[in-house]
């Protein structure tokens, strides 16, 4: 009896659960409820991960499924937000927390903390103001801009909207003539750094962009050349009016690294160096930095976090040149202890996107706020008054 009771039970539980799954005044009470998560302005925002779905709603399905994936499997991509997680802080207490400084030089120039805005491309595919409002938001909180080749606003106009030149990320098209077109160009905009990208020349396996974009693709030719994919339209990046500049050149090697050090007389970093081999040859061949990344787990699968292949390149350079590094960077202790393994400054890319995608400029404005109040907190309870004084002694690894 008590088995033919429990049996009994159990199918009145199930039909249970299947009358509130089935329920609609439920369902909207479950929708409401997610919605109230959803922050309505940049204020209302605690972290940087409270602008994601409120940009995802806003965004594009293409356009977000386009940013927000990696590729293979986006197993690279979840590493490098998960490689934070093995790191450990190791506070110094009873230190004056009362000034401290987050203020780096970077190529003689001073930004007002080491966290930069990472080069994304097309970014008015993510919201109307695209690369300007970026722009706007870096003048207003003094930080670094590098912009990609890919940008859907010219390098003149980001320029005078960030009021300073901002750093220039390369993807070398296949033509040497058009390199030359493309960098006297952005010379003549007043850019004196540029970032070589080398991590994506031969394309990429976007599995799950693929699997997530919307089935109708008629909606892209609205705003792509080339239907998905393609350059947004218009194109007003410099590759536009440069014949063969469009690509990158899958041929490209230290060869071509020496003939463009020999040409660009300015300062020239090379991104997406992930190994201790590929940072001597970058040294040896005469960069000014290097930029350790694996464009957001959008390039190759790998597995592996830029965060753990960070300090191999930084020992491997000794000091010779700068190291940067991007890739999953969501909180200012990422920030703190990408700084103490090594990095001159540190990228993000998807947190000040989601921030666009939200609220335009004032959405990047608030991430880049709470990214830098978090750093400021973090620096001071660890008891490191400025950036320099953040060394390996303040992090630890723990087992995986």
């Amino acid at each position: 009896m008590r088995s033919a009771d429990r049996g009994l039970r159990t199918v009145a539980r199930r039909e249970f659960l299947s009358f509130l799954a089935a329920s609609p005044y439920l369902a909207a009470l479950a929708l409401e409820a997610q919605q109230a998560d959803v922050i309505g302005s940049p204020t209302d925002a605690l972290n940087t991960l409270d602008f994601e779905e409120a940009a995802r709603r806003k965004v594009m399905p293409g356009h977000w499924a386009y940013m927000a994936s990696g590729v293979d499997g986006d197993v690279t991509l979840r590493a490098n937000r998960e490689g934070y997680s093995h790191i450990q802080l190791r506070p110094r207490r009873l230190r004056d927390a009362t000034k401290v400084d987050m203020r780096v030089e970077l190529f003689g120039t001073t930004y007002a903390s080491p966290i930069f805005l990472c080069p994304t491309g097309g970014e008015k595919s993510i919201h109307a103001d695209g690369e300007l409002a970026v722009a706007r938001a870096a003048k207003a909180r003094n930080t670094l801009q590098i912009l990609s080749t890919a940008t859907s606003t010219s390098v003149e106009d980001v320029n005078a909207a960030r009021g300073q030149p901002v750093w220039y990320q390369l993807y070398a098209p296949p033509s040497w003539d058009a390199n030359v077109a493309l960098l006297n160009r952005v010379k003549a905009a007043g850019c004196t750094v540029v970032a070589l990208t080398v991590d994506n020349t031969t394309g990429r396996n976007s599995e799950t962009y693929l699997r997530t974009r919307p089935k109708d693709l008629k909606q892209c030719d609205a705003c792509h050349e080339g239907g998905p994919g393609g350059g947004p339209r218009p194109m007003t990046a410099p590759l536009a009016a440069i014949p063969g500049g469009r690509g990158t050149n899958p041929a490209m090697d230290w060869a071509f690294v020496d003939q463009l050090r020999g040409f660009w007389k300015g300062k020239l970093i090379i991104k997406g160096i992930d190994t201790r081999e590929d940072a001597r040859l970058a040294v040896d061949h005469g960069f000014d930095g290097i930029l350790v990344s694996n464009h957001g787990g959008r390039s190759t699968e790998t597995g592996r976090a830029t965060i753990d292949a960070l300090p191999e390149v930084v020992a491997e350079v000794a000091g010779k040149i700068p190291v940067f590094v991007d890739g999953g960077v969501r909180r200012g202790t990422d920030v703190f202890k990408a700084l103490a393994l090594g990095a001159t400054a540190v990228g993000i890319g998807r947190p000040f996107l989601w921030g666009l995608g939200a609220f335009g400029q004032a959405g990047v404005d608030r991430v880049l706020e709470i990214l830098q109040g978090e750093l400021k907190l973090v620096m001071g309870n660890c008891g490191t008054r400025t950036v320099g004084d953040i060394t390996r002694a303040y992090v630890q690894y723990v087992s995986k």
